[in-house]
């Protein structure tokens, strides 16, 4: 007696092109070639991002920043949409004229009831493997931001938490100092 054999339909793997030819007007990442679709951002949400890209451009002198949403092609099968970017003088050129093409120097995440593994695990890993040199994650809820710091090994380290009242600092924008009172009031 011969075994039948049922394949799967496979899935559609997605890539930055096919993710180009999409026409609705959702917000979408894709990820390892599968395309997610990404939730609203509360308004909490967007006056924290808001607060934070405020006070980066005080700091800023070089380089650009940009904020949600852009498109950030981390490979063919890679584009995330972090709620900021930071890119440094020094690699301008990875802005491309529809998205930007490379890891940057600093993403901020803003976590949210939908997107907590995809921020804390699953996008961290990425922002990792691609050698974003900081990745910083805000906790709306607990009031809380971690920075994250790549070191010798291209792994990320803790580099930085604060809660409540505290400061948060960066490697990748030296002297940058930010007051959590300023992001949750």
């Amino acid at each position: 007696m011969r075994e039948t054999v049922v394949e799967r339909p496979k899935r559609k793997v997605w890539t930055y092109e096919d993710y180009l030819r999409l026409t609705d007007d959702k917000r979408y990442e894709v990820i390892n070639g599968r395309l997610k679709e990404m939730p609203a951002p509360t308004p909490w949400h967007q006056a924290i991002s808001r607060k934070i890209s405020l006070l980066l451009a005080r700091f800023l002198k070089d380089g650009e920043f940009f904020y949600a949403p852009i498109d950030v092609v981390l490979g063919d099968r890679y584009v995330l949409q972090p709620d900021i970017v930071f890119i440094s003088k020094e690699r301008l050129g990875i802005i491309g004229e529809k998205a930007i093409m490379g890891p940057p120097d600093l993403v901020v995440e803003i976590i949210s009831p939908a997107t907590v593994r995809r921020d804390t695990v699953v996008k961290k890993s990425i922002y990792e493997r691609f050698g974003v040199k900081e990745y910083w994650i805000v906790y709306p809820e607990e009031k809380a931001v971690e920075v994250w710091v790549l070191n010798d090994e291209g792994k990320y380290d803790l580099f930085n938490v604060a809660e409540g009242e505290g400061k948060v600092k960066s490697k990748v924008l030296e002297g940058l100092e930010i007051n959590l009172k300023e992001i949750f009031k």
